[in-house]
C-alpha cells in the first residue's frame, strides 16, 4: 500500500509538471513562429512595394525616378528595377529610412521575383543575391508555380515566403528566402524540447528521492491505523477467551440454554472477525514474511476449488474448472491458498438465478497469469459497485445481511492486499447481464522444464 501510494503521488507530480512544460513550451515556441512569421511577411510586402509606409514616412507622387547608383548609404542598389514593384523610389527609401531592422533583414537575405505573363508563361524578373544557376534553375520556376496555383496571396513554400500580385504585364511572385530564419525557429524548438525532456527527468529523479518526504504524514496515519487494529485485536483475544470459556462452563450446566447458545455463536464470529483483521492488518505491511517458492497454479487451483465444488453441488449449481497446464507462479503457498479460496468462496455464497461457477487460468502472453472466477448474480453491478467491491466492509446489496451470508465485508479486501503483496493486481466486472467475474492477474514463474531448457 505506501509503495502504491508512493508512485501514485509520482505519477501525478510528473504528469503536471509534464503538462505545464508542454503548456510553456507550446506557448513560447508559437508566440516565436508567430513573430517570426509577421516580421516575413511584413519584409516580403515592404519588398513587394505594397506595404503602406511606416510612421513617419511622407507618401511622394507615383512617379519612378531612378535613384543613383553611386549612393553612398546603400540603399540606392534597390531600385524598381530589381524590386519589381511601380511604387515611388523616394518614398521606398523613407520607408526603410523609418524601419533599419527591415531594411537590415532585407540586406541580409536574398529573393526573387517570377512573371507570369497574360499568355500563362513564366519568366524569371528579378533576382537579389541569388546564385545565377540558382535564380535560372526549374526548381524556382516549379515554386512559383506552386505558388500562383495556391490561390493565396501571400504565404510560405517550403523555406521561402512569397507575395503575389498584379501588375500590368501580368502576374508577379515574389519569393523571400527565408532559410535561416526558420532554422533558427526549428532549433528553438528543439533546444526546448529537449531542455523540457531534461527537466522532467530531472523532476522525476528528485521526486523519487524525496516523495518518502510528501507522503510521510498520510503513511504515519495509516500506520497509526494498522497498529492500532493489530493492538485491538490482540486486546479484544484475552476478553474473547475468557467468554468462550465460561460460555463452555455454562453450557455445560445449561446444555439447552438458547442463550448461552447464542453468546457462543456471536463470541466464534468475533473471534474469527479479529483474527481477520489482524491477518489483513499484517498483508499490508510494508514487508510481510512471506514464503516465495515455484508453484504449480493448475495443482494449486484444482485443491482449492475441490471442496467448493462439493458446497455447489450440494446446492444444485455446477462448478466447472477450464485450467491451462505447464502454468507456474512464484509465490507463498498459504496467502494464494487464501486469496483462491476467498474468490471461490464468495462465487459459491453469492452465486444466485440460473448458470455454473466458472474457474478459468490462462497466459496472457507478457510474463503474467490470469486466473478468472465468475458466477451468475441476481442484480447487476454498476462499474462503481465493482471497483468498491475490494473496500473493506463494503456490501453492494446492503441486504446481505449476516444472518442471510455469513461474512464481514472483508474477505475481498484481504484477497486484494495478496495479490498486492505478489506483485499482481485484481478486479471485478460484469462480463455479461448477470455473470460477475473476478480476475487476478499475477507476474509468470518458470518451470522447471523451461529452466534447464534457458528460457526465462
Amino acid at each position: 500500500m505506501i509503495s502504491k501510494l508512493r508512485r501514485r503521488f509520482i505519477r501525478i507530480a510528473l504528469l503536471v509538471l509534464a503538462l505545464a512544460m508542454v503548456l510553456v513550451l507550446a506557448i513560447v515556441n508559437l508566440s516565436n513562429w508567430l513573430s517570426v512569421r509577421q516580421e516575413l511577411l511584413n519584409t516580403v510586402s515592404l519588398i513587394a512595394g505594397t506595404a503602406p509606409v511606416p510612421p513617419g514616412g511622407t507618401p511622394a507622387p507615383d512617379e519612378t525616378p531612378v535613384p543613383d547608383q553611386e549612393d553612398s548609404d546603400g540603399l540606392a542598389r534597390i531600385g524598381p528595377e530589381q524590386t519589381g514593384h511601380s511604387m515611388s523610389w523616394e518614398r521606398f527609401q523613407r520607408g526603410f529610412r523609418n524601419d533599419r531592422h527591415a531594411w537590415n533583414l532585407i540586406n541580409e537575405s536574398s529573393w526573387f521575383s517570377v512573371l507570369e505573363s497574360t499568355d500563362g508563361s513564366l519568366s524569371f524578373w528579378n533576382s537579389q543575391r541569388m546564385d545565377s544557376a540558382e535564380a535560372e534553375s526549374d526548381t524556382l520556376l516549379d515554386l512559383a508555380r506552386r505558388g500562383l496555383l495556391s490561390g493565396s496571396a501571400s504565404g510560405f513554400l517550403e523555406d521561402y515566403a512569397f507575395q503575389v500580385r498584379s501588375i500590368p504585364e501580368g502576374r508577379l511572385i515574389l519569393f523571400l528566402n527565408c532559410e535561416t530564419r526558420l532554422a533558427a525557429v526549428r532549433t528553438l524548438l528543439l533546444i526546448s524540447a529537449l531542455a523540457s525532456a531534461g527537466a522532467i527527468l530531472l523532476a522525476w529523479l528528485l521526486v523519487s528521492l524525496f516523495s518518502h518526504k510528501a507522503v510521510e504524514p498520510t503513511l504515519r496515519n495509516m500506520e497509526q491505523q494498522k497498529r492500532f487494529i493489530t493492538d485491538a485485536s490482540h486486546e479484544l483475544k484475552t476478553p474473547l477467551s475468557v467468554i468462550s470459556t465460561n460460555m463452555e462452563l455454562l453450557r455445560m450446566e445449561l446444555p439447552e440454554n438458547q442463550w448461552v447458545r447464542s453468546t457462543q455463536k456471536q463470541t466464534g464470529i468475533l473471534r474469527h472477525l479479529v483474527d481477520e483483521l489482524v491477518y489483513l492488518s499484517r498483508m499490508e505491511e510494508e514487508n510481510p514474511t512471506l514464503v516465495l517458492e515455484p508453484l504449480s497454479l493448475s495443482s494449486l487451483l484444482e485443491e482449492v476449488a475441490e471442496p467448493f465444488q462439493s458446497m455447489a453441488e450440494f446446492e444444485g449449481r455446477e462448478f466447472a474448472l477450464h485450467l491451462t497446464d505447464a502454468l507456474y507462479v512464484r509465490g507463498d503457498r498459504a496467502a494464494l491458498h487464501r486469496l483462491f479460496s476467498t474468490l471461490c468462496e464468495n462465487a459459491v455464497k453469492y452465486a444466485a438465478g440460473e448458470g455454473s461457477i466458472l474457474m478459468e487460468s490462462r497466459s496472457d502472453g507478457r510474463g503474467t497469469v490470469a486466473v478468472t472466477l465468475s458466477n451468475p448474480v441476481s442484480e447487476r453491478l454498476s462499474p462503481e459497485q465493482c471497483a468498491h467491491l475490494f473496500d473493506r466492509f463494503y456490501r453492494a446489496d446492503p441486504s446481505r445481511s449476516k444472518g442471510k451470508q455469513n461474512g464481514f465485508g472483508i474477505g475481498l479486501a484481504i484477497a486484494a492486499a495478496i495479490t498486492e503483496k505478489h506483485g499482481g493486481s485484481i478486479s471485478a466486472v460484469m462480463e455479461q447481464e448477470d455473470r460477475l467475474a473476478f480476475t487476478c492477474i499475477l507476474p509468470r514463474a518458470a518451470s522447471a522444464a523451461e529452466k534447464e531448457r534457458g528460457k526465462p
